[in-house]
């Protein structure tokens, strides 16, 4: 049940999350959603991660282009575009304020509750 839940969490923050993790330049998919494991979240599979990355490219917030590589299948490199770093300025901020009012909520339940989970990280 954890599993399912945190699975509806990400899908609700995906977009941002991959537009996050290309700020500090061009990656491709397999990269993008190693980057995101390491970060605690989880393996996000590539029938999850590209439907977002082909959105993101239709929306006009990445740029993607296609390169052959010497040994092994060629790959897709996704870039943030101007467009995508402003949608992630905003979309971020607005994401985390209300991280910022769920985990006030959260920590008040839990702290009446008497959970020893009351002090949220």
């Amino acid at each position: 049940m954890a599993s399912d839940r945190r699975a509806s969490w990400l899908k609700g923050v995906l977009d941002l999350l991959v537009l996050a993790s290309l700020t500090a330049g061009e990656n491709y998919g397999y990269e993008i959603a190693k980057d995101l494991a390491e970060a605690g979240l989880g393996q996000i599979k590539g029938g999850t991660l590209y439907p977002v990355l082909n959105r993101l490219e239709e929306a006009g917030l990445v740029t993607a282009e296609f390169r052959v590589t010497e040994r092994g299948p060629g790959r897709r490199y996704y870039r943030l575009t101007d467009q995508g770093r402003r949608t992630l300025a905003e979309q971020g901020g607005l994401w985390l304020n209300f991280n910022d009012s769920v985990r006030a909520v959260l920590a008040k339940g839990l702290t009446e509750a008497g959970s020893p989970e009351g002090k949220v990280r």
